[in-house]
């Protein structure tokens, strides 16, 4: 129960588009059709599923003070932590580039229309920011980091297909022109944002 709610917290409330607007450049670029937007959402969702437990494996194994002590008492005192942005970029660098070498193989159309938002993906501060979130949130062991990532990923996957969908839809509405485009998004965005704050009240 505790898991479940941990991933429908990190999906809905604490949701990286609508309660942070972490990723924002991405998900403006690709949501203009369902089809892109799945395409960048499932590649999210995989990042953040595999790199936020290999961050807290080296977060808590590794970086922090005290991490390297199974190594021997005389590193209990080491404290790396100034090197966590650095090995974090390192993670989901390495992770976005496998994605890459992924999609490019088993489909070459999805990979041409995500064009460069899909080796962006190793920038999107979504991805840093789970991270980031994972080392703040202090999680006890490594499965409620992996459903931290999972929620998260799945709540960006919701956003971007969702806001896709609407814009696919609105195409084919009499739209003033000057807020055609990127403007009726962010106006979307925030109504989203809006209608998502429901489920602040909603805990298991």
């Amino acid at each position: 129960m505790e898991l479940l709610s941990l991933f429908i917290r990190s999906a809905f409330v604490d949701n990286m588009i609508f309660a942070f607007f972490f990723g924002m450049c991405s998900y403006l670029a690709v949501s203009k059709t369902v089809k892109t937007a799945v395409g960048l959402g499932a590649a999210v969702i995989f990042v953040l599923t595999v790199t936020i437990p290999v961050n807290y494996l080296l977060e808590n194994y590794v970086l922090k003070q005290g991490a390297l002590v199974w190594m021997g008492d005389e590193f209990a005192d080491m404290d790396l932590s100034f090197l966590s942005f650095i090995m974090f970029i390192a993670v989901i660098a390495s992770i976005v580039q496998l994605v890459e070498i992924i999609v490019e193989k088993f489909s070459p159309a999805l990979y041409g229309a995500l064009g460069i938002f899909l080796p962006l993906i190793a920038v999107n501060c979504a991805i840093m920011g789970g991270a980031l979130f994972m080392q703040e949130k202090q999680f006890p062991t490594i499965g409620h980091a992996t459903i931290y990532g999972l929620g998260s990923g799945v709540g960006w996957f919701i956003a971007v297909v969702l806001i896709a969908a609407i814009r696919e839809k609105i195409r084919y509405s009499h739209v003033p022109a000057p807020l055609r485009g990127v403007g009726m998004a962010f106006i979307l965005t925030g109504l989203m944002g809006l209608a998502f704050l429901g489920f602040m009240g909603f805990e298991l």
